[in-house]
């Protein structure tokens, strides 16, 4: 392990800076944490977690995955994509860290997303273990440890520095790179952070929250359960939920007559949206009831059943925060629990 003086940060940061971007978390013009590209000038964040996760660096909400030029019947394909430059991410919490496992099952499995694979292989994320968990969090439920995260380096508030620990190769190079700034140290201080933070830890609110009741191979007790229709009725299909969570994955694909050709856009989409797999015989779910369980079905039932149990959830805590009826996962885990399916 190493450690970095508290004096020193802006200084590891201003050395990354030098060579790749560097993106952290920064206080917006109303006081909420939002990735920003580091400069000269930008302070660190020192809040729980982003507004919006990590997610967007490999996964954007918007681009432009390729062009069309048509000139009669030809019709020539251009390829848009530009090379990605190295990049890093810093204070990216234990949660978001997860996430990534979560949509590399999805987008680095055949056939495998080059969009997202050229992005993953280009970043290098530097994990902040949390210090002061928030009672939203939940990540323990999915068996993530908020005080030991992952990530190609983690890193540790302790009382008078930071202590850097390399995870992956990536990490490495990167600590490699800046070694003049670091001096050799134990893992005392970190053992300590970390029993301080399992501590508060074990007394959240959500502690005790377990995945009872959901789970793979559960699909048609958990689908047929009567709970749906009062979960579901106050749900607005804002899609909130789906835009803050660092798991979701669905996106939509539109083209764009440009007047010189054809743009292929994606986007990200929500299941919550009524006309969500809208095709041309008609919507396949016309109730906000089949879309709401189809949400947390996928969360809770369908993603653990195809991948060893995973669950689509990282326990963020952001959809609890931010819905504006109060309807989250929590509530439907708990629901579902209520009576058991196993």
């Amino acid at each position: 392990m190493k450690k970095l003086s508290l004096a020193k940060l802006y200084d590891f940061f201003a050395a990354i800076a030098a060579k790749e971007a560097l993106y952290l978390p920064v206080n917006n013009e109303v006081g909420k944490a939002e990735y920003k590209r580091w400069s000269e000038g930008v302070e660190l964040s020192h809040q729980l977690n982003t507004l919006r996760s990590a997610k967007d660096f490999f996964f954007p909400q918007t681009e432009n995955l390729m062009e069309f030029k048509m000139e009669g019947k030809k019709i020539d394909i251009i390829d848009t994509r530009e090379a990605c430059d190295d990049f890093v991410i810093f204070g990216v919490r234990a949660c978001d860290a997860a996430s990534f496992d979560i949509l590399d099952r999805v987008y680095l499995v055949d056939p495998v997303d080059s969009y997202y694979k050229n992005r993953r292989e280009h970043g290098t994320v530097i994990t902040h273990a949390c210090g002061k968990p928030a009672e939203t969090c939940f990540c323990g439920t999915f068996g993530i440890d908020a005080a030991d995260p992952k990530g190609d380096i983690t890193v540790w508030d302790v009382e008078d520095g930071y202590v850097f620990r390399a995870n992956t190769e990536k990490g490495e190079k990167l600590m490699a790179a800046t070694a003049d700034l670091f001096e050799d140290t134990d893992d005392k201080a970190v053992k300590a952070e970390q029993d301080k933070v399992r501590e508060i830890l074990a007394k959240m609110p959500l502690a005790d929250l377990t995945t009872e009741g959901v789970g793979a191979g559960l699909t048609k007790e958990v689908f047929d359960r009567p709970e749906w229709a009062s979960l579901s009725e106050s749900c607005l299909g804002c899609g909130t939920c789906t835009f803050v969570c660092p798991t979701c994955q669905c996106y939509d694909i539109r083209d764009f007559d440009t007047g010189h050709g054809i743009q292929r856009f994606r986007c990200w989409d929500s299941c919550m949206y009524s006309d969500f797999t809208k095709m041309s015989a008609g919507q396949p779910r016309p109730t906000q009831l089949e879309r709401f369980r189809q949400r947390f079905m996928h969360k809770l039932v369908y993603f653990p059943d195809n991948n060893d149990g995973v669950f689509g959830c990282v326990g963020c805590g952001r959809c609890l925060s931010r819905c504006p009826i109060s309807m989250n996962i929590v509530k439907v885990m708990k629901t579902l629990a209520k009576g058991g399916n196993k």
